[in-house]
């Protein structure tokens, strides 16, 4: 395969200086992708009911600021095993981001290794395994979808193991593709045909449609050969759904924990008996998510669910959140409820789809800056601290004297 033509900016003026937070980025997203690629990414399952309860429980989870604190200097770093991140943000994994712009995979991981933050690599990327260990030198890690072919999963955790991923991010909640009502409506397919009213929607967008025509058509790198060309014309989550394997339960689970020798994460944990099961049979941290509304429509938002498997584990390991986050205080609340961190998909992807890495650096930028606000206008001057911040439903009245 010929090695990827350089992009260019297509005279798109980015403007990203305009873009306070993560709300006007995902403003100038839908301002420059066509509206099929725009709701791709923004969109969830059926009536997205999920997708909406993420970011209300961020809403609606206020804080209890404390005082006399020295929080002139607030401390995000946060310890994962073998380096330490700059701040609690990894970058969750991704499919399809080449839709947003070229190359969005190295972009996005570009912009997270230069701010110290961990990136996180989907199967389902348009760049491989070892691609992105030689374009990125960062901490890695590689995110594995549960393929019907084992000796396929297989391969692709030998492949991450020689390319130097040290952790393993094994997504349990995808048993099979979530019914993206807005995709099938737009046409959103793999293999990509384009239909008359997409081929208007882009030429409405012609600096996005430069630079999809420069990139040429995307692949799916690390399970080309696998899918092959049967049931064409499916949504990508219908189609990436039909390769998976339903079957895989605890005892597979086991057997990969004994074969992979760095840091095993289970992706899609929401109930606090699975949270117990999965930290007695060793796994290493729990990453509670509900794929960003996109699987199971009318699963819990993920923040409601962490302060259950939080108490049930009692800090047996560490927990990473996703779905939802658009704010820095998003990520203090989370802490408060009991994650180490949180991962973030569609704040980033946002940023990449307005302005390349130039974006997603500035996605991220933007919620370090007001984590660290945060952090200070909370009394918090350390990430690792315990934080009783939460507000109780009824605020405790004022003590009196005896």
């Amino acid at each position: 395969m010929s090695p990827p033509k350089p992009f260019v900016n297509a005279g798109l003026n980015v403007g990203l200086e305009r873009a306070i937070n993560i709300a006007d980025l995902r403003r100038m997203a839908q301002k420059r992708l066509p509206k099929a690629v725009f709701e791709f990414i923004d969109g969830g399952a059926e009536d997205e009911v999920t997708l909406r309860e993420n970011r209300a429980a961020f809403e609606r989870t206020l804080l209890c600021p404390r005082v006399l604190n020295d929080v002139s200097q607030p401390d995000m770093q946060t310890p994962w095993p073998g380096r330490t991140a700059q701040a609690p943000i990894v970058i969750a994994p991704m499919g399809s981001c080449v839709l947003a712009w070229p190359q969005a995979d190295i972009a996005i991981a570009k912009a997270a290794a230069s701010l110290g933050l961990p990136y996180t690599l989907s199967t389902m990327a348009t760049t491989s395994i070892e691609a992105m260990a030689d374009a990125v030198q960062g901490d890695l890690w590689f995110q594995l979808y549960v393929l019907k072919d084992h000796a396929f999963n297989d391969q692709l955790v030998q492949r991450a193991q020689a390319a130097g991923y040290g952790t393993l991010v094994v997504t349990l909640d995808l048993q099979a593709g979530g019914k993206r009502e807005r995709d099938l409506r737009n046409g959103i397919t793999v293999p990509l045909r384009l239909n008359m009213r997409q081929v208007l929607s882009g030429l409405a967008h012609p600096a996005w449609a430069w630079q999809m025509i420069r990139g040429g058509s995307p692949q799916y790198e690390n399970v080309k050969g696998y899918m092959g060309q049967q049931s064409a014309d499916l949504t990508i989550a219908a189609k990436v759904g039909q390769s998976l394997d339903p079957a895989y339960d605890w005892d597979d689970l086991a057997r990969l924990r004994d074969r992979w020798k760095g840091q095993l994460m289970v992706k899609g944990v929401a109930h606090p008996d699975d949270a117990w099961r999965l930290a007695q049979m060793g796994v290493d941290t729990l990453w509670i998510s509900n794929h960003g509304g996109r699987q199971l429509d009318g699963a819990a938002a993920t923040l409601d669910a962490l302060p259950a498997i939080a108490r049930r584990l009692a800090g047996k390991m560490p927990l990473l959140l996703d779905s939802g986050v658009r704010r820095g205080v998003d990520i203090l609340k989370a802490h408060t409820l009991g994650a180490q961190a949180v991962a973030v998909g569609r704040a980033v992807l946002y940023g990449a789809a307005a302005g390349g890495e130039a974006g997603a650096r500035h996605a991220l930028q933007i919620l370090m800056d007001e984590l660290r606000l945060s952090m200070k206008l909370s009394g918090l001057a350390r990430w690792g601290d315990a934080a009783d911040l939460v507000a109780p439903p009824t605020l405790p009245k004022p003590s009196t004297p005896s």
